[in-house]
């Protein structure tokens, strides 16, 4: 009789699943995030941000009941920033069920995952990577970009490099997909607004020694520097350059150089190095002032850095792409995210149909003292329609 009743029981619980309201929490699926990242190396400290974003915005979700009633699940990966493991890593969690994927750091990561996202029926939000290829002649219909890509950062290079008195540039940048677009972007700056590029020089990914490259740029007769490294390669050169007496020496911009968690480590070293700023947690917006009141409060006062922000911004749209789409499956939030308009806390902004890539504002600015801390801060700002330029036509998306 007791085993009767049990069965009877579980016969009532499965009927209850089947009939449970659409929006109940019984009802839904969980909203799986796969973050396959750096977690050790060269950019273990950008893999931090990354995760420490989107643990901060999962775990505000389901405070509130989910996203649209689906409870956010994430699992991390670590790809050590090797586009080899991060494809093996992407897959892995994809065959686990974790098919929205984010979070990986180096460009090459994601062009290695890009043409696997179809057989594994998963999607890739990019929150970091700035190859152009991402959206241009790599892009894929299941990738997708909600951070700047290099071409949005040169057009606010353009304009504030012709502005410089210094007519002799050295280019120190990462041997990788981003470093060397970046490298071509300011070279193509650089033609537009008449100056000399007397060294372009690319650096091996997680280099601990750039006396050799130093030298290059001191025998140069370099005025101005642009760097183009990240991680612990900008700590690594910022250290040893300091040392070589460049940073006194030249005029020092870059980008992704000296960013929040940077400046932190570097301290004084970083004061007075100017460069592309793609988030600050001082942007004046009503949504970015709540979200970095309630990052305080988390961590113990700590203000969002800029990976932080901008993975943050990732997941906004993410978890509105969801919404839209009223399910957890990858093609359907897919065909949410491609053309959609989404509440930020850069505003609000659109997600290109053409080529999948985010139309977003873009700041410029140096590190100094402010509120009595050292930070990067923003001295010009290039609206979206500004700083985007439009689709250059090599994306051949296709159908999702």
């Amino acid at each position: 009789m007791r085993r009767l009743k049990l069965l009877a029981f579980g016969l009532l619980g499965a009927a209850a699943a089947l009939i449970a309201p659409p929006g109940s929490a019984l009802a839904q699926e969980t909203l799986k995030i796969g973050v396959p990242t750096a977690l050790t190396g060269t950019y273990a400290g950008l893999g931090a941000e990354a995760v420490r974003a989107i643990e901060f915005a999962a775990a505000e979700a389901n405070a509130k009941g989910g996203v649209a009633g689906h409870k956010v699940e994430i699992k991390m990966l670590d790809t050590e920033a090797k586009p080899e493991v991060a494809r093996k890593q992407a897959e892995k969690l994809a065959l686990e069920g974790y098919k929205i994927l984010t979070g990986t750091i180096a460009s090459g990561e994601a062009l290695a995952m890009g043409p696997l996202l179809a057989r594994w029926d998963a999607i890739y939000v990019s929150t970091i990577n700035k190859s152009d290829k991402l959206t241009g002649d790599s892009c894929v219909p299941r990738m997708f970009r909600t951070n700047h890509q290099d071409a949005q950062d040169a057009a606010v290079v353009r304009p504030w490099l012709g502005s410089r008195k210094e007519t002799k540039w050295a280019i120190l940048a990462a041997d990788i997909a981003w470093g060397r677009d970046s490298g071509k972007s300011f070279v193509d700056a650089a033609k537009v607004d008449k100056k000399d590029i007397v060294a372009e020089i690319y650096s091996p990914f997680g280099s601990n020694d750039y006396a050799p490259f130093i030298q290059q740029i001191k025998s140069s007769g370099a005025e101005g520097l642009w760097v183009a490294l990240a991680g612990r390669d900008a700590i690594n050169f910022a250290t040893q350059a300091k040392e070589f007496g460049i940073l006194d020496k030249l005029f020092v911009a870059g980008v992704s150089f000296v960013t929040d968690n940077n400046v932190k480590t570097l301290g004084a070293t970083s004061k007075g190095i100017w460069g592309i700023i793609n988030y600050s947690s001082t942007l004046d917006t009503p949504a970015n002032k709540a979200f970095v009141e309630a990052w305080k409060k988390k961590y113990n006062g700590d203000e969002p850095a800029s990976f932080e922000g901008e993975t943050y911004l990732g997941m906004q749209v993410i978890f509105q792409a969801v919404e839209k789409a009223k399910s957890v499956k990858p093609l359907d939030v897919a065909n949410a995210l491609q053309g959609g308009t989404f509440d930020t806390i850069l505003g609000k902004v659109t997600l290109r149909a053409e080529d999948h890539q985010m139309i977003l504002p873009n700041y410029f600015g140096y590190i100094g003292e402010q509120g009595g801390k050292l930070r990067p801060i923003i001295t010009e700002t290039i609206p979206a329609n500004v700083a985007t330029a439009p689709p250059t036509g090599t994306c051949k998306m296709g159908a999702l």
